[in-house]
C-alpha cells in the first residue's frame, strides 16, 4: 500500500495508474475504521483494479460545537488496517492542504441538505460535499463507495455527482451492524458498555416500523409508526430523539403513505453528548 500526504503526489500516482488504463474506485473516510469501513474496501476491491481509501477529519462538516478535536483518530492502526484490506492508496492530506488560506469555494445541494440531519446540523453537508467534490476533482474515479447508514448524505452525494456531471458511479454498501443491531460508527467508541446497550433502541425503534409495515401490508398510519418507534427510544432516560420519520428514499421528503420507496430514519442523542443515527429500508428491495 502506498500513503501519500498531498495532493501533487496522490495525483502522480494516479495519473500512472490511468495511463495504464487501470479502473479506480475512491473510499472517502474519516477513519478510525471498524468492520463497515473494512466492507466498503472490500466492495470497492471488487469494482476495480486500484482502490483508493481518503482519512481526512473534514472541519467543514463539523459545526462549532461539535466533536472535531474529540472525534476519535488512529492513523497508525488505521493504515494498517487498511494495508492489510488491500487498499492500494491511502490519501491522508493536511486540513491546509485541502482548505489553503484563501479558501472561499462551497459546494451546496440546497434542498436535500435541509432536511432530517440538516436541521441541528446547518453545516454539516455542506462541508461533505464540498469535501467529496474535492476528492472527486483528485482522483477522478470510476466508482465511489459510500455507507448506507448515512444514507442522507448517500442521497445527496448522488444528486451532487449528477448536477456537476461527474462521470463516478456512486455505490450505496448496506449497513453493517454490530451482533445487537446497532449501526458500527466511529462515534460508537463514545459510548459505554451500559450507553452501547441503550443506542440498540433506535435500531429496535426502526426495525418495529419494518416489522409493522409488512405484517399490515403498508396500511399502517404513518403518523402511528412514529409514535410506536418514539414510545420504544424514551423508555430510556438516557436517550433524546432528534428525529424519527418516514421518507421517501429518493426524495427525503416525509411520506403521507406507506410505499416500497420508504425508509425509516432516526437521529438520537446519548446522554447528550453522543449522536446517532440509523436507518431501515421498510421493504426488503424497491419494485
Amino acid at each position: 500500500m502506498i500513503r501519500a500526504n498531498d495532493i501533487k503526489s496522490a495525483k502522480k500516482i494516479l495519473q500512472d495508474w490511468r495511463r495504464k488504463n487501470y479502473s479506480l474506485t475512491l473510499v472517502p473516510t474519516m477513519g478510525y475504521f471498524h468492520d463497515g469501513h473494512i466492507a466498503l474496501m472490500a466492495k470497492a476491491r471488487q469494482l476495480s483494479n486500484k482502490v483508493i481509501v481518503s482519512l481526512f477529519v473534514n472541519p467543514a462538516q463539523f459545526g462549532p460545537e461539535e466533536d472535531l478535536d474529540k472525534y476519535p483518530r488512529d492513523f497508525d492502526g488505521d493504515s494498517k488496517k487498511a494495508a492489510a484490506a488491500g487498499v492500494d492508496l491511502l490519501f491522508c492530506p493536511t486540513v491546509p492542504e485541502m482548505y489553503h488560506d484563501n479558501h472561499m469555494t462551497e459546494v451546496s445541494v440546497r434542498e436535500l441538505s435541509a432536511r432530517l440531519c440538516g436541521i441541528d446540523r446547518p453545516v454539516h453537508f455542506s462541508g461533505v460535499t464540498t469535501i467529496v467534490a474535492k476528492l472527486f476533482n483528485i482522483v477522478q474515479p470510476d466508482y465511489a463507495v459510500f455507507g448506507e447508514k448515512d444514507f442522507q448524505q448517500l442521497v445527496i452525494i448522488k444528486q451532487m455527482t449528477a448536477d456537476l456531471h461527474y462521470s463516478t458511479t456512486i455505490i450505496g454498501h448496506p449497513i453493517v451492524r454490530e451482533k445487537s443491531g446497532l449501526a458500527m460508527s466511529s462515534r460508537n467508541a463514545y459510548l459505554t458498555d451500559y450507553e452501547r446497550e441503550v443506542a440498540h433502541s433506535l435500531y429496535t425503534a426502526l426495525d418495529s416500523i419494518r416489522r409493522e409495515v409488512q405484517k399490515s401490508k403498508g396500511q399502517k398510519v404513518v403518523a402511528e409508526l412514529i409514535k410506536m418507534a418514539k414510545n420504544i427510544i424514551i423508555q430510556h432516560a438516557e436517550c433524546s430523539i432528534d428525529y424519527i420519520a418516514i421518507i421517501d428514499s429518493d426524495t427525503l421528503k416525509p411520506c403521507a403513505v406507506i410505499s416500497q420507496l420508504s425508509r425509516a430514519v432516526g437521529a438520537i442523542r446519548i446522554n447528550d453528548r453522543i449522536r446517532l443515527i440509523d436507518n431501515v429500508a421498510l421493504y426488503d428491495e424497491p419494485v
